[in-house]
């Protein structure tokens, strides 16, 4: 009889499912997905959430039975408190697990930087589906309270974003879009809006393609939406923003989206890390020291083939995903890793309903047809999810 293979994934976001998916075609592996949520968070569709397009069921999928969906997965709603990897063991608040090969897939979060006064208190991350929620239903509500203050004098709604790249771009386009749709839609007089993007590079979407941030700068403007460059937070209260100029904003409420940082579990690793925290890996995507431990997606960074780092995007940590699998599966059958080589295959920008600026294996799309695209790639990749969790719920239902 073969021995299985024990393989704990910790982290149930982009790459930690890919994982998964690759890995349970082994009937031999014994996979067990560990997270502290019981669902998985399609991140990339925040901007829909907020704005009314989607609801949470729809930006969710049920981990136990995604996994149900496989023969040799497991999950375990469980939060992992540390790993000793010298005996081969991922702790958590109940048990010790033993594994013969462990990926870390845990991710990050928003980065609540400390030196700015006033900053956790008074704003939101969407990082995870509950502030994403909470920050739902606070905007959902401004938008009511000013319909029933009413009339042509009504204060206007002030909403501050503060950060510059993809997600704060995405999140300002979509919400002046949607109000402003909502608004005309209704015949609502109350249409004083300020949305406010806070960035502190000289230019939006810093390190991007030229064309598709000229796209994206051009489309902010035409929503209205009022962009300040080469400018930071440094201070916020219950009512205003203080920026880095001594300007002071008013502010109903504000989305911080400028930075990350690694998921709280990797501080607590006695791993490699580089200057920013993030987990070192080799050109197999192994951490330094234990050739049968992984990290993969957000909680590492990786290099293009110029040595420039790339983007913490879906797309790239699927690509890593599936290098990973590839090399547990050769060290299982005894051969050699494979280097990975992994690229952006596109960027799509979503900026505002209907409308979309993207380029795929070099080809520019911009307007409705690029925001199809978009759309199409996220259906694909939740039909392809939820047809496993189906499966899966089919199962508990029968037994």
């Amino acid at each position: 009889m073969e021995k299985s293979n024990k393989i704990i994934i910790i982290g149930g976001g982009y790459a930690g499912l890919r994982t998964v998916e690759y890995l349970a075609k082994n009937k031999q592996n014994q996979i067990t997905l560990f997270d502290k949520n019981s669902y998985h968070y399609m991140q990339t569709e925040v901007y829909d959430l907020i704005a009314n397009e989607e609801d949470f069921a729809q930006v969710a999928l049920d981990l136990f039975t995604f996994c149900m969906g496989f023969e040799n997965v497991v999950f375990c709603k469980q939060e992992v408190a540390s790993v000793d990897f010298a005996n081969k063991k991922v702790i958590t608040q109940i048990q010790r697990y033993s594994y013969d090969y462990l990926v870390i897939a845990v991710g990050a979060k928003t980065k609540f930087v400390s030196n700015i006064e006033g900053l956790k208190e008074h704003s939101y991350g969407v990082k995870s589906l509950l502030h994403a929620m909470y920050f739902k239903q606070r905007f959902e509500m401004s938008l009511f309270t000013k319909v029933r203050e009413g009339g042509t004098n009504a204060k206007p709604l002030n909403i501050i974003v503060a950060g510059g790249g993809l997600s704060g771009v995405e999140i300002v386009a979509q919400m002046a879009s949607y109000s402003r749709e909502f608004y005309n839609r209704n015949n609502f007089i109350c249409r004083t809006l300020n949305i406010v993007l806070i960035n502190s590079s000289k230019n939006i979407l810093k390190g991007m393609d030229e064309k598709l941030v000229q796209k994206s700068k051009k489309r902010l403007k035409e929503l209205g939406v009022i962009v300040k460059n080469e400018k930071r937070v440094v201070g916020l209260d219950g009512v205003s923003v203080k920026l880095s100029d001594g300007e002071i904003l008013p502010k109903d409420f504000m989305i911080f989206a400028g930075g990350i940082e690694p998921n709280t579990l990797v501080s607590r690793l006695n791993l490699d890390k580089n200057e920013r925290g993030y987990i070192e890996t080799n050109e197999f995507l192994q951490v330094k020291k234990h050739s049968e431990v992984f990290a993969i997606g957000d909680c590492t960074t990786i290099y293009d083939a110029n040595g420039k780092a790339l983007a913490p995007t879906a797309d790239i940590a699927e690509q890593m995903a599936e290098y990973c699998a590839k090399n547990i599966g050769n060290m299982i059958s005894n051969t050699k890793p494979q280097a990975y080589k992994i690229r952006s295959r596109g960027m799509l920008i979503a900026l505002g309903r209907n409308y979309a600026a993207s380029k795929v294996f070099g080809l520019y799309f911009n307007g409705y047809i690029a925001y199809v695209v978009k759309k199409l790639v996220e259906r694909v990749y939740a039909m392809r999810l939820s047809r496993v969790a189906k499966r899966g719920c089919g199962k508990i239902f029968e037994s």
